[in-house]
């Protein structure tokens, strides 16, 4: 027992001294030129745009249930009116950048992984280091970039499309006025709600990015090895966000 548990202890420890020494290699040599413009925009359109809509699709029905929901709690004590407040406050600073989160590393993340996994198996990273070429620039750096500047985009629209979401079910299920439910959720809508929001986004795009380029790149033992990562990415991915979640929700709203 005590020999399975320092193995895996000795295995974490490593673990976390590569992911340091990754993340190293990453930030000083991707701030260093030449810079791969082409390669940026190709990874800002494919983790960007192509995440729209099934991120969209999930943001909308978390509005419609998270409408539904509300008002049945809130009709037990005569406070429906109260729905739109909590439709919008609950979508800017929590379910929309957690359920955008969760999204981008399922299908984000584990599209790394899988990538620079398989380039790691078939020695093509090797082929591109015998090149001269930097895989931290090439490689890593445009796809970390495109986490970090694209996650905050698609949870400002994600939070649009939520809160649609949830006017749609209050206004034609639950039959409440729409002038008067977007009066209501302008009024109690804050600046502070949608930047800690998209704060929140820039800290999970930027780990899900960096956790699916390390697993990727420590891929090892052929399609095992990257179906191994591509799971690690995501489930780790997933953890890291509701981790940083509740720091940075303590953090930003600690008054």
């Amino acid at each position: 027992m005590l020999t399975y548990i320092g193995r895996h202890t000795l295995a974490f420890c490593d673990s976390c001294g590569r992911y340091i020494i990754f993340l190293y290699n990453v930030f000083i040599n991707g701030l260093r030129p030449p810079y791969y413009w082409k390669q940026m925009m190709c990874q800002l359109m494919d983790v960007g745009f192509c995440s729209l809509p099934v991120i969209g699709l999930t943001s909308i029905f978390t509005g419609a249930v998270l409408a539904l929901q509300s008002y049945t709690g809130f009709s037990r004590f005569s406070a429906e009116s109260a729905l739109p407040m909590l439709v919008v406050l609950c979508i800017t600073r929590e379910l929309g950048p957690v359920i955008a989160g969760l999204m981008f590393a399922g299908r984000v993340g584990a599209t790394m992984a899988a990538e620079i996994g398989t380039m790691k198996v078939m020695e093509q990273i090797d082929a591109l280091s015998t090149l001269s070429t930097c895989c931290y620039r090439f490689l890593y750096w445009p796809r970390i970039l495109a986490g970090l500047l694209t996650l905050p985009l698609l949870v400002f629209i994600c939070d649009i499309i939520g809160v649609f979401g949830g006017f749609l079910v209050s206004v034609y299920q639950l039959d409440f006025n729409a002038v008067q439910y977007i009066k209501m959720t302008v009024q109690f809508l804050q600046a502070e709600d949608i930047i800690s929001g998209l704060i929140k986004a820039a800290f999970f795009g930027l780990s899900t990015a960096l956790t699916g380029c390390f697993q990727g790149a420590c891929s090892l033992g052929g399609a095992a090895g990257v179906g191994h990562a591509t799971r690690n990415t995501v489930v780790m991915s997933s953890i890291t966000i509701f981790f940083l979640n509740y720091l940075l929700t303590t953090i930003i709203f600690s008054k």
